[in-house]
Protein backbone atom coordinates (compact mmCIF):
# COMPACT_ATOMS: atom_id res chain seq x y z
CA UNK A 1 0.00 0.00 0.00
CA UNK A 2 1.50 3.28 -1.22
CA UNK A 3 1.52 6.36 1.06
CA UNK A 4 2.32 10.10 1.27
CA UNK A 5 2.78 12.12 4.60
CA UNK A 6 3.33 15.53 4.05
CA UNK A 7 5.22 18.31 5.94
CA UNK A 8 5.75 21.87 5.64
CA UNK A 9 2.85 23.89 5.76
CA UNK A 10 2.30 27.57 7.69
CA UNK A 11 1.59 30.86 7.39
CA UNK A 12 4.26 33.60 6.28
CA UNK A 13 3.76 36.47 5.12
CA UNK A 14 4.43 37.93 1.31
CA UNK A 15 8.09 37.72 0.03
CA UNK A 16 8.86 34.75 2.82
CA UNK A 17 9.84 31.21 2.05
CA UNK A 18 8.46 27.85 2.73
CA UNK A 19 9.78 24.54 2.16
CA UNK A 20 6.94 21.66 1.49
CA UNK A 21 8.10 17.65 1.91
CA UNK A 22 6.76 14.79 0.31
CA UNK A 23 7.36 11.37 1.90
CA UNK A 24 6.70 7.90 -0.48
CA UNK A 25 6.24 4.48 1.21
CA UNK A 26 5.47 0.74 -0.23
CA UNK A 27 5.78 -0.32 -3.02
CA UNK A 28 6.73 1.52 -5.94
CA UNK A 29 8.68 1.61 -8.75
CA UNK A 30 11.62 3.35 -9.38
CA UNK A 31 10.21 4.68 -12.66
CA UNK A 32 7.94 7.32 -11.07
CA UNK A 33 6.64 10.89 -11.11
CA UNK A 34 6.34 13.15 -8.18
CA UNK A 35 5.11 16.44 -7.61
CA UNK A 36 2.86 19.16 -6.09
CA UNK A 37 -0.08 20.68 -6.89
CA UNK A 38 -2.72 23.10 -5.32
CA UNK A 39 -6.27 24.35 -4.74
CA UNK A 40 -7.26 27.24 -3.30
CA UNK A 41 -11.00 28.18 -2.42
CA UNK A 42 -13.34 28.64 -5.18
CA UNK A 43 -10.63 27.62 -7.83
CA UNK A 44 -9.51 24.27 -9.76
CA UNK A 45 -6.67 21.98 -8.60
CA UNK A 46 -3.08 23.10 -10.86
CA UNK A 47 -0.23 21.50 -11.06
CA UNK A 48 2.83 23.54 -9.23
CA UNK A 49 5.88 21.58 -9.76
CA UNK A 50 6.49 17.83 -11.14
CA UNK A 51 9.81 16.19 -11.12
CA UNK A 52 10.22 12.21 -12.64
CA UNK A 53 12.32 10.23 -11.36
CA UNK A 54 15.56 11.09 -14.16
CA UNK A 55 15.13 14.30 -12.25
CA UNK A 56 13.41 16.49 -15.00
CA UNK A 57 11.47 19.13 -13.30
CA UNK A 58 8.52 20.93 -14.89
CA UNK A 59 6.51 23.89 -13.35
CA UNK A 60 3.76 26.10 -13.72
CA UNK A 61 4.57 29.50 -15.11
CA UNK A 62 3.35 31.27 -12.06
CA UNK A 63 6.09 29.88 -9.73
CA UNK A 64 9.41 29.45 -12.28
CA UNK A 65 11.53 31.27 -10.88
CA UNK A 66 10.73 31.36 -6.91
CA UNK A 67 9.69 27.92 -6.67
CA UNK A 68 12.34 24.74 -6.81
CA UNK A 69 11.36 20.83 -6.85
CA UNK A 70 13.60 18.22 -5.86
CA UNK A 71 14.31 14.90 -4.15
CA UNK A 72 16.08 13.37 -1.43
CA UNK A 73 18.60 11.16 -1.88
CA UNK A 74 16.12 8.29 -1.09
CA UNK A 75 14.49 9.55 -4.11
CA UNK A 76 11.02 8.62 -2.52
CA UNK A 77 11.15 12.05 -0.84
CA UNK A 78 10.86 14.98 -2.87
CA UNK A 79 10.57 18.83 -1.58
CA UNK A 80 9.00 22.05 -2.69
CA UNK A 81 11.45 25.20 -1.73
CA UNK A 82 8.57 27.99 -2.30
CA UNK A 83 10.59 31.27 -2.27
CA UNK A 84 9.04 35.35 -2.81
CA UNK A 85 5.31 34.11 -1.55
CA UNK A 86 2.76 35.67 -2.74
CA UNK A 87 -0.77 36.17 -1.09
CA UNK A 88 -2.10 34.24 -5.01
CA UNK A 89 0.29 30.87 -3.56
CA UNK A 90 -2.10 30.60 -0.56
CA UNK A 91 -3.86 27.02 -1.28
CA UNK A 92 -3.98 23.64 0.28
CA UNK A 93 -0.72 22.02 -1.73
CA UNK A 94 -0.86 18.25 -2.45
CA UNK A 95 1.71 15.87 -2.87
CA UNK A 96 1.07 13.47 -6.02
CA UNK A 97 2.67 10.24 -7.06
CA UNK A 98 2.28 8.95 -10.31
CA UNK A 99 3.47 5.08 -10.98
CA UNK A 100 2.67 2.06 -13.02
CA UNK A 101 -0.39 4.13 -14.30
CA UNK A 102 -1.79 4.89 -10.97
CA UNK A 103 -2.12 7.53 -9.08
CA UNK A 104 -1.67 8.56 -5.23
CA UNK A 105 -2.44 11.95 -3.03
CA UNK A 106 -1.07 12.50 -0.02
CA UNK A 107 -3.68 14.58 2.71
CA UNK A 108 -2.68 18.34 1.41
CA UNK A 109 -1.04 21.01 3.29
CA UNK A 110 -2.58 24.10 3.94
CA UNK A 111 -0.16 27.45 2.60
CA UNK A 112 -1.31 31.02 3.48
CA UNK A 113 0.82 34.33 2.72
CA UNK A 114 -0.36 37.47 4.27
CA UNK A 115 0.05 40.48 2.30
Amino acid sequence: QVQLVESGGGLVQAGGSLRLSCAASGSIFSTNFMGWHRQAPGKQREMVATISSGGSTYYADSVKGRFTISRGNGKLTVYLQMNNLKPEDTAVYSCRLLVGGAEYWGQGTQVTVSS
